[in-house]
């Protein structure tokens, strides 16, 4: 696949993950939903590093 389709895919999972968790169990909890946001952002950077940031 091209490498622009994989990261549009990769960052709309993320997006994706990120609002869902959001809706469903941090609506009102700011500083939880904060932590866990930039967890996952967290995460998947890191995964993005090391398993798709290939030249």
């Amino acid at each position: 696949m091209d490498r622009r389709i994989v990261l549009v895919l990769y960052l709309v999972v993320m997006i994706a993950l990120i609002v869902g968790l959001d809706l469903e169990f941090f609506r009102n909890r700011f500083w939880e939903r904060l932590a866990v946001n930039v967890g996952i952002v967290l995460v998947f950077v890191a995964f993005y590093f090391r398993f798709l940031s290939h030249p």
